[in-house]
């Protein structure tokens, strides 16, 4: 009896090592090439050095788009912090699931600077989709963000 039962405990403390089943992992678009992986703190903290060049960032989906799945925002490994990684409409779907795992995200970061309406129009359509109020007096000019155009991505 004594042995059935450290055998029992063995087989349960190795399943809990391990996590119990392996999550299986999903290849979006191109996938990602290569290991290097920079964080997205070390992005944003200098953004205008990073235009242009294709990078890897790892972290968790906090979001999904909800009409087309067409972006995700990606957790920074700094608190707080997020990094939109969007894909062109209809070549890479991530579905409503995908929030709350991590993944590997592959693409070029680029910059975009918008006149004060289109950065109220932009406002005003996030607004619609995440059924919230908008006012426009508080977009006050112009705006810049960066995000990260996917080529693709792995997601556990």
């Amino acid at each position: 009896m004594r042995l059935r039962t450290l055998i029992l405990s063995l087989v349960l403390a190795s399943a809990g090592l391990h996590g119990g089943a392996a999550l299986a992992e999903t290849t979006y678009g191109q996938g990602v090439h290569g290991e290097d992986t920079t964080p997205i703190s070390v992005l944003l903290a200098n953004p205008d050095q990073w235009v242009g060049k294709t990078v890897r960032v790892k972290g968790r989906v906090t979001d999904v788009c909800q009409k087309r799945g067409c972006w995700v925002a990606i957790a920074s490994d700094q608190e707080f912090q997020t990094l939109r990684f969007k894909v062109k409409d209809g070549e890479i779907v991530f579905p409503q699931d995908v929030k709350g795992r991590v993944g590997v995200f592959e693409g070029v970061f680029n910059r975009y600077e918008l006149s004060r309406e289109q950065a109220i129009a932009r406002a005003k359509h996030h607004a619609e989709e995440h059924g919230e109020k908008f006012d426009p007096s508080e977009i006050t000019g112009p705006e810049v963000w960066y995000q990260l155009d996917g080529t693709g991505a792995v997601v556990e």
